[in-house]
């Protein structure tokens, strides 16, 4: 099923709105920039560190470091995308200092585009034995796509499940469109048969950074900034 998508010179002027409110250290506004990107960015970085936690602290850093310095904002790229670059550059940074003998290129800057894919969330009175189905397929599913090597992870996260496509990948990631093409493809057949006819109906849901979890970040970051009490 396919989801409505919001354009992007639409979610550009949106943006545009509450980036200029934000500046003013609005609450209303950070929160509504917060909680349309979060999920986002937990996933990219997600997909980098392999780990919810620093996933989360990447997220959280992130956001601090955007929000002080939104003069450097220039609307070049959408917000959603160079919000993207900081995350990712984060959780980049955090591989180095953890794997010093890999080498990690930071990704470059540019002039990027992107959307706000919006996601749908779960409903409130699911079946609880659909809940634990969908639990279990998840599991697998964030545990098949762990092990697929970084390359190939990042590409996967970008195309299928955070669902951006093939040009969006290339210009986030730096790399030529047909790289993008090759490396899903090689993703897609290392994953196991039998986990990838799983992941068409549950795939939006894994990595899921929402509700309490959403809120609780939000409210850690508003506090960092002095922002509300």
């Amino acid at each position: 099923m396919r989801h409505a998508q919001v354009s992007q010179p639409a979610a550009a002027s949106a943006d545009t709105g509450l980036v200029q409110r934000a500046r003013d250290r609005e609450e209303a506004a950070i929160r509504a920039l917060m909680q349309a990107n979060n999920r986002r960015l937990f996933r990219l970085a997600r997909g980098i560190l392999r780990n919810d936690a620093e996933a989360e602290d990447v997220v959280q850093e992130t956001w601090v470091r955007a929000f002080t310095h939104l003069d450097s904002f220039r609307g070049d790229s959408s917000f959603a995308t160079w919000l993207s670059r900081i995350a990712m550059n984060e959780a980049l940074g955090r591989l180095r200092r953890a794997r010093p003998n890999v080498e990690w290129t930071t990704l470059p800057p540019g002039t990027l585009e992107a959307q706000i894919i919006q996601f749908p969330n779960s409903a409130a009175n699911e079946d609880p034995e659909k809940s634990m189905a969908q639990r279990e397929i998840r599991h697998v599913v964030e545990h098949a796509i762990d092990e697929l090597p970084e390359a190939f992870r990042i590409v996967f996260i970008t195309r299928v499940i955070e669902g951006m496509n093939v040009e969006e990948t290339a210009e986030l990631l730096d790399l030529k469109p047909e790289t993008v093409k090759t490396r899903l493809h090689r993703a897609r057949n290392m994953l196991k048969e039998n986990v990838e006819r799983k992941i068409g109906p549950v795939v939006m849901e894994a990595f899921p950074f929402a509700g309490r979890r959403c809120e609780r970040l939000t409210e850690a970051v508003l506090r960092r900034l002095g922002v509300t009490a």
